[in-house]
């Protein structure tokens, strides 16, 4: 790819801004960026919520004027290569890039928004960009009620960074455990039990049916003070791009939510209530210009589209039938993306990845997790488990044959890094219990 190679990129998120950086002066990038401020980096949004990050620590490096910040992508012609702007104008293209990442999904809850309305109730927030953070860390006052549906990935790291300022948290989850979808039964319980020495009331297997808002209260039933489990089923993600959630910021007289009600008829007061039931691929654009659309944008192993001028990556691509939806994932399909646009040889084959989170707290409460593969077993499988409950560490390995196939660790991960590398690369672990122990298997 020559310099003057024309490429446009949908997206000023971590992916896109990756990419512009690697093709550096290999083509004329421009990178179209929906959100108004300074691109910074989402897993770093709670916290900035719990207080202990300002907002510009987020930042990530500066894209210099490849960058159009506050402009949004309406249309794609392909037949004349150009993305039509919300700013009237056009951005013509050799290559597109679609990188438009994920919105926050809404459950549906009777009482989320009136008939014909777009605005959400004063006090119920999404937990997704920089806007949502920023508004939520403003609503939120030592004491305050915080209802968090959702016992995910995002929730967890709501709840914690809002008991971190002060609040009473009630925490809702659909499934059977947290973080179901990373952790096994026995990590769960220990995540379960640190964040309720934090303050933290859990719920599981419980369902939310609608908010209480103020003038729009339904008929008095029973009342159950304390919470009696709340949880969402998304159904359906937010209008408009970049994740920003209609009606943040309330106007004046707009409804203001009271507390919510459970499917159980219960009610439970609430201050605010924070909408962290997961992300949804962002792929209106694409589907509107035609490309295959199935969860996310297909894509094959150049991370092209059925267009060959069109590829995406992060958390808007499907590869192989997987949306990733992780950080890791987005750099690794961005570099391998500028790979292929320079002209050198490569295919993206996949994302091995892992999630950790850092749960941290005053004293001796912090508490951090990681967990890569198959955390659960399947028949035949070996399984190692190594717990101190004295310390409150937990970890485990799951074992295919001579394969490391998946672990799972709690508060000592001095040992992520050495059993990553062997489950990377696909290696036999030569001295399981080493790897699992403090020294790392240095």
């Amino acid at each position: 790819m020559t310099s003057d190679k024309r490429v446009v990129v949908i997206g000023g998120g971590l992916a896109g801004l990756r990419l512009a950086q690697r093709l550096g002066p290999a083509a004329a990038v421009t990178v179209l960026g929906e959100e108004t401020h300074v691109p910074y980096n989402r897993v770093l949004l709670a916290e900035v919520l719990a207080g202990r990050y300002a907002p510009e620590v987020t930042a990530l490096p500066a894209p210099g004027p490849a960058l159009r910040r506050g402009v949004r992508a309406v249309r794609v012609d392909r037949a004349e290569r150009a993305v039509h702007c919300d700013d009237g104008t056009v951005a013509r293209y050799d290559t597109l890039v679609l990188a438009t990442g994920s919105n926050a999904v809404l459950p549906p809850l009777r009482g989320l928004f009136e008939p014909e309305g777009r605005d959400l109730p004063d006090g119920v927030h999404a937990f997704r960009t920089m806007d949502d953070c920023l508004a939520l860390s403003a609503a939120v006052r030592p004491g305050a009620r915080v209802v968090v549906i959702g016992g995910g990935l995002l929730g967890v790291s709501a709840t914690r960074a809002l008991a971190a300022r002060g609040a009473q948290v009630v925490l809702a989850q659909q499934g059977e455990r947290l973080m179901e979808r990373q952790l096994d039964a026995e990590a769960s319980a220990l995540l379960h039990e640190h964040l309720t020495a934090l303050g933290v009331e859990i719920h599981t297997e419980c369902r939310v049916r609608g908010l209480l808002t103020s003038g729009l209260r339904p008929e008095p039933r029973a009342s159950k003070a304390g919470g009696a489990g709340i949880s969402a089923s998304p159904a359906f993600e937010t209008r408009g791009s970049g994740g920003r959630v209609p009606g943040s910021g309330a106007a004046p007289g707009q409804r203001r939510v009271t507390g919510v009600e459970l499917a159980d008829g219960y009610r439970l007061d609430a201050d605010l209530v924070v909408l962290a039931c997961g992300v949804r691929p962002r792929v209106g654009l694409a589907r509107a210009a035609g490309l295959d659309v199935r969860t996310g944008i297909v894509v094959d192993d150049h991370l092209r589209t059925g267009d060959p001028h069109i590829h995406a990556i992060g958390d808007c691509a499907e590869h192989a039938g997987q949306v990733y939806g992780l950080a890791g994932a987005a750099l690794e399909q961005a570099d391998a993306l500028a790979t292929f646009l320079t002209g050198e040889p490569t295919r993206y084959t996949g994302t091995r990845a892992l999630t950790r989170l850092t749960l941290t707290a005053d004293g001796d409460r912090a508490l951090d997790l990681a967990a890569f593969g198959e955390t659960t077993a399947l028949p035949g499988d070996d399984v190692v488990r190594l717990a101190d409950a004295t310390r409150r560490t937990y970890r485990k390995v799951v074992l295919r044959g001579d394969r490391l196939v998946g672990g799972v660790l709690l508060g000592e991960l001095s040992t992520v890094g050495a059993l990553a590398r062997t489950w990377e690369g696909e290696e036999s672990p030569h001295d399981l219990f080493h790897l699992l122990t403090d020294d790392g298997g240095h």
